[in-house]
């Protein structure tokens, strides 16, 4: 192709997106059409947008973990706020098949570390929190989290 693809990758998306609309119109434009890159930018759209729920969940539970083992309650109320976003958002977005994709032991380990961490040297920690994660994806993805009863799930 032409290099626009490295280059200017909004002018490529836009170019190969019109090759593609006189493609289906019947044209014969198959030629022009920077075929290898386009297939790797479909598949990265839904690698993208499985990393964008990875990541509100890890913020999601960060900020749970936060609220539940803080020693200082003042920042309570932002934490679970930011919980509640954050969880929302990947419930939003959540598709049926990123499912079975997302590894939700790990996403909370991560998270949990990161919180406690965080505590250790800003707060303290008054609160132990489970290395198992209590949670269950379809509670993590509702749409409108309830943070009082994902909270409760880490006194268990």
């Amino acid at each position: 192709m032409d290099g626009l693809y490295d280059s200017d990758i909004l002018r490529w998306s836009e170019q190969q997106a019109a090759l593609l609309r006189r493609l289906a119109a019947g044209e014969r434009v198959n030629d022009a059409i920077d075929w290898p890159n386009l297939i790797d930018e479909v598949e990265s759209v839904g690698r993208s947008q499985l990393n964008a729920v990875e990541s509100l969940l890890d913020v999601g539970l960060r900020h749970l973990v936060l609220a539940y083992a803080a020693a200082r309650r003042e920042a309570v109320p932002h934490w679970r706020a930011e919980a509640r976003a954050a969880l929302a958002r990947a419930g939003r977005l959540a598709t049926p098949g990123m499912l079975p994709r997302l590894e939700l032991p790990e996403i909370w380990a991560s998270a949990r570390d990161v919180a406690l961490a965080k505590l250790a040297v800003e707060a303290g920690i008054a609160r132990e929190v489970s290395e198992a994660c209590p949670f269950t994806l379809a509670e993590l993805l509702d749409r409108q989290p309830e943070i009082d009863t994902l909270l409760a799930h880490l006194d268990a």
